[in-house]
C-alpha cells in the first residue's frame, strides 16, 4: 500500500522560496563555461571531483568546502576542483541512512519537505561561502529539479545506470553527467547510458511532456565492479583504460571522458588506497607513455580529447594538500584524511592528520 503523507511544493515554487542570487548564478555560468572547456577539449586541466560519501551535516561541509577552495586557489591553472556535495544516498538493501533529502536530520525521522529544502539551502551555502559550484548524484530524476539551477556535475550511480529515466533524463541536461559502470563492471552498460544520454528523447518528465536536445557531455565513471563471488575487481589500470578508450571510438561518442573513481570497488572502500591507486595510475601512465607505440594512446587517454578525471571519496584537510606532478600528464590533486605521502620534486614531506610534518620536506 501507499500512503500519501503531504504535498510538496513544486520546484518553480521553492527556488521561489529560496531563490539563487544574481551573483551566484554568474558563478555557476563562468565555473560551467570552465568544466565545459575541460570536457570539449579547450582547456587541458583535470577535473577533480572530491569530497565525502554522505553530506550529512551542513556546517562540517561547508567547512569542507570552505578549506578545499582556498587549495583550488593554489592549483587552478592545472585543476578544476568541483565539491562533492551528495544529498541522496542510495542504499543496497533499502535500509539505512538515504541522505539529507530523506533525513536533514540524521537522528530524526524522515522528513521529505524539510528535506528538499535542506539540500537547497546546503548547495547555495556552500557556494556562497566558498565561491566554488558542486556536483551531487541524480538518484532520483525527478528531485534534481529542485537543484537544477545549482549543480555543475551530476553523476549517476551503478545501480541507476540502465534505469531509462535517468539516462532520458541526464538527455536534457546542459552540464555534464557521470555514468559508472554498473556494479557487475560491464563497460558495455555504462557506455550504452552516455548514449542514450548524448541522443535527445521525447518522455514524461514531472507529469509534462518534454522534449531534450541530448547532452554532450554525458560520459563514464570507472568505478570497478565485484564479481559473482562478491570479490571486487578494480578497473582503474591502463588495460582498463586502453580497453575503454577501443569501445569509445567504436561508439564515436561526442567528447569521450572518463572519471577514475578512487573509491569503490576500486579500492574496495579502503579509503587509505585512494592515493596509491592515484599513484599507481598516473606512474603507470607515465612509464607507459614514453615507450614507443604507447605514447599516442596514453596521450589521447590523459588529455582531451579522452579526459580523465579523479573523483576520491574521503575527508579533505585543504592544509595538507600535496600535488603530484608529472611532466607530461599535468598535475593531480592528492589529498585523503589527512594522510599524504610525498612523492614527485614539490618538497612536501609526509603528514599526520592534523597536518604536521612526520617527515622531512624532499
Amino acid at each position: 500500500s501507499m500512503k500519501f503523507n503531504t504535498t510538496l511544493p513544486s520546484p518553480t515554487e521553492l527556488k521561489e522560496e529560496y531563490p539563487l542570487s544574481e551573483k551566484l548564478a554568474e558563478l555557476k555560468k563562468k565555473r560551467d563555461q570552465e568544466i565545459r572547456d575541460i570536457f570539449t577539449g579547450k582547456s587541458d586541466k583535470f577535473a577533480v571531483i572530491i569530497g565525502p560519501c554522505s553530506a550529512d551535516n551542513e556546517d562540517s561541509v561547508c567547512e569542507y568546502v570552505d578549506r578545499l577552495a582556498k587549495v583550488n586557489e593554489k592549483v587552478k591553472d592545472k585543476l578544476m576542483i568541483i565539491p562533492r556535495i551528495y544529498t541522496n544516498k542510495p542504499r543496497t538493501t533499502g535500509e539505512g541512512y538515504k541522505g539529507m533529502l530523506h533525513q536533514p536530520d540524521p537522528d530524526k525521522a524522515p522528513d521529505l519537505y524539510a528535506g528538499i529544502i535542506a539540500i537547497r539551502h546546503i548547495h547555495i551555502r556552500a557556494m556562497e561561502e566558498s565561491g566554488l559550484t558542486g556536483a551531487d548524484e541524480m538518484l532520483y530524476p525527478e528531485n534534481r529539479s529542485y537543484l537544477d539551477d545549482i549543480l555543475s556535475y551530476e553523476a549517476i550511480g551503478a545501480r541507476s545506470v540502465e534505469n531509462q529515466q535517468h539516462r532520458l533524463t541526464a538527455s536534457g541536461m546542459d552540464i555534464p553527467v557521470g555514468m559508472k559502470n554498473p556494479t557487475s563492471g560491464d563497460l558495455s552498460v555504462m557506455l550504452n547510458s552516455v548514449v542514450a544520454a548524448q541522443m535527445g528523447h521525447r518522455f514524461i518528465y514531472r507529469g509534462m511532456d518534454v522534449q531534450t536536445s541530448g547532452n554532450d557531455l554525458a560520459h563514464v565513471i570507472l568505478r570497478g565492479g565485484v564479481d559473482k563471488y562478491g570479490t571486487t575487481i578494480p578497473n582503474y589500470h591502463y588495460e582498463d583504460c586502453k580497453r575503454l578508450l577501443d569501445m569509445y571510438e567504436q561508439k564515436n561518442l561526442k567528447n569521450p571522458a572518463a572519471i577514475i573513481d578512487a573509491n569503490h570497488s576500486n579500492s574496495n572502500k579502503q579509503y587509505e588506497q585512494q592515493i596509491r591507486i592515484a599513484k599507481e595510475f598516473f606512474t603507470a601512465a607515465f612509464a607507459l607513455a614514453t615507450k614507443p607505440g604507447l605514447f599516442s594512446v596514453l596521450s589521447a587517454m590523459m588529455r582531451p580529447p579522452f579526459l580523465l578525471g579523479f573523483a576520491m571519496n574521503g575527508v579533505l584537510l585543504a592544509e595538507t594538500a600535496i600535488l603530484l606532478h608529472l611532466e607530461t600528464i599535468g598535475v593531480v590533486l592528492l589529498v585523503l584524511r589527512g594522510v599524504v605521502v610525498a612523492l614527485l620534486a614539490l618538497g612536501a614531506g609526509q603528514s599526520d592528520f592534523n597536518g604536521h610534518l612526520l617527515t622531512p620536506p624532499l
